[in-house]
């Protein structure tokens, strides 16, 4: 069985928008497009290279799979493995294109996700995707988030978690800090939430 991993950028009021560059995703008026690239650092880079350079297959909206398809065939230097993994792409309009290996996925997309990850195969790397995360959320089919934590808060845009959340446990398997102050935490699901009185 494979497993589903998140990985974000994210600001400390929970936003996960634009944190690429000023066009990356302004919708609904988003402002701050590239608020992670002053903190970068050799830490950093380091962790996001080992985590590229894991077995792994894509899951993606449409909006990311579209900045993606423009990007990274052209960087292939950077990055070759993106270039050669399956691309699972969840969109209701598009059903092709050249950048391949893409499996487009449409309709019941959380039970065509549900399907993928019971077969064998490498885990599945959701990467930005703010749409697709709320999908995957309310249908408990996350089993860990891989998380990149910035110390700026946006004030609004596209955030990791919305309602309609499952409640669930995770516990930290590995965690650093940049000397930029970015906490680099990786969480697996563990279980159901844990109640009890102080």
């Amino acid at each position: 069985m494979r497993k589903i991993n998140v990985l974000e950028f994210i600001s400390l009021d929970g936003v996960i928008q634009g944190p690429g560059g000023p066009e990356e995703d302004t919708s609904g008026g988003f402002a701050y497009g590239g608020w992670t690239s002053p903190h970068s650092d050799t830490v950093s880079s380091a962790a996001i290279k080992k985590q590229m350079n894991l077995p792994f297959a894509l899951l993606l909206g449409r909006r990311t799979f579209d900045i993606w398809a423009r990007f990274w065939p052209q960087h292939n230097d950077i990055w070759p493995a993106v270039n050669t993994a399956t691309k699972y792409v969840a969109s209701n309009t598009l059903t092709s294109h050249e950048w391949q290996p893409s499996v487009f996925l449409s309709g019941d997309v959380a039970e065509k996700i549900a399907t993928i990850k019971r077969q064998e195969g490498t885990d599945l790397h959701v990467y930005g995707s703010a749409n697709l995360v709320q999908t995957l959320l309310k249908h408990d089919l996350v089993d860990a988030f891989w998380l990149k934590i910035f110390p700026v808060t946006l004030g609004g845009g596209k955030r990791l978690f919305a309602d309609g959340t499952i409640p669930a446990a995770f516990k930290m398997t590995e965690s650093t800090v940049t000397s930029k102050g970015v906490i680099i935490v990786n969480y697996e699901r563990a279980g159901a939430v844990p109640t009890g009185s102080v």
